[in-house]
């Protein structure tokens, strides 16, 4: 089957391949433009193993919130020139509303799409985290984007009950800016605790501590500890004096998600 120069330009388009590799790839398949847009993919795929082992910390986290559902997807890459270009973070949006809408398991949908980025950006490309919040009902679900470079880095999805939505996001900030693993002490796991606690005794005892004084330190340690790890013993970002359970009064912080590129 023959083929022009339109059809070679068309398949650069629709695969973002080079000039000669696209003609390669239409002589190799009698001009059949499907065949060749697979056998490019192939050869991408061939040609990405090899990025494998490359590090690819760099990247976009796109958020989106539809009636009243939240949903979160980080899209790595290798270099912010990437991580910043219109194609890139075109996806990242696109994979964000396919998951709020469908769920989690939706972004396999985009699968094609993502090994054709990866041909088309040349880079190790893959997804990172991917989160969907469904707010109950009477909740309030609300979110915090922090931009750099024109690209979202830092997202967290925040679900509150018996809270406005400004104050909803005032916590996303909060979480944005103070990183807890944990809503509460509770659900801090008992064996990190006791970790932590051992080595905050053993910490004290180094400093010269009194032996008899060891249990009382510890323990105040160990309530530090949690100030830093749980979000509601956290002392809030915009008041320290005030934790960010007394902040929120009679509100509940349902649930909390946050994303990071890095």
């Amino acid at each position: 089957m023959a083929f022009t120069a339109k059809d070679v330009q068309a398949l650069r388009q629709a695969t973002g391949a080079g000039m000669m590799d696209a003609k390669k790839a239409l002589e190799a398949n009698d001009g059949d433009m499907e065949a060749s847009k697979q056998w490019l993919r192939e050869k991408g795929l061939a040609a990405s193993a090899k990025r494998d082992d490359r590090e690819n910390t760099q990247g976009v986290v796109a958020l989106v919130i539809d009636d009243n559902v939240g949903a979160i997807v980080k899209l790595k890459c290798e270099t912010d020139f990437v991580a910043g270009s219109d194609q890139f973070k075109a996806e990242a949006e696109t994979l964000a509303h396919l998951v709020a809408a469908k769920g989690e398991a939706a972004v396999a949908d985009r699968n094609a799409e993502l090994e054709d980025l990866k041909i088309t950006l040349k880079e190790k490309i893959e997804l990172g985290e991917v989160v969907r919040m469904a707010a109950a009902a009477g909740n309030v679900i609300d979110s915090y984007v922090h931009m750099q470079g024109g690209r979202g880095v830092n997202c967290v999805l925040v679900e509150m009950c018996g809270a406005t939505a400004e104050l909803a996001h005032d916590v996303a900030v909060h979480v944005a800016f103070a990183r807890p693993k944990y809503l509460t002490r509770d659900e801090v796991p008992a064996d990190v605790v006791e970790h932590e606690r051992q080595t905050l005794e053993t910490l004290s005892r180094n400093e010269g501590k009194p032996e008899a004084a060891l249990p009382k330190i510890v323990e105040g340690r160990i309530n530090g500890f949690f100030k830093d790890v749980a979000l509601l013993e956290q002392p809030y970002a915009k008041d320290d004096k005030q934790s960010v359970k007394q902040i929120i009064g009679g509100a509940t912080i349902v649930r909390f998600a946050q994303v990071e590129i890095g």
